[in-house]
């Protein structure tokens, strides 16, 4: 290994950016979480139903 290699080395990001669907209607919103977090469930308003709703993270968009 090349001593830029070392110096250049690609640095992962603290949070990542998820993605969050409603149990109840499907309708999705992106949130952000910590990387070493467990997986979500939030109490959102969900705008299909005009109601809160539990959202679930499905899955993993981007680092942040």
């Amino acid at each position: 290994m090349r001593l830029t290699e070392i110096l250049f080395k690609k640095v992962k990001s603290k949070r990542i950016m998820v993605l969050m669907e409603s149990v109840i209607s499907g309708h999705k919103f992106n949130m952000f979480r910590d990387r070493l977090a467990e997986k979500l469930e939030v109490l959102h308003f969900d705008p299909y139903i005009q109601k809160v709703s539990i959202y679930r993270e499905r899955k993993k968009i981007r680092s942040a």
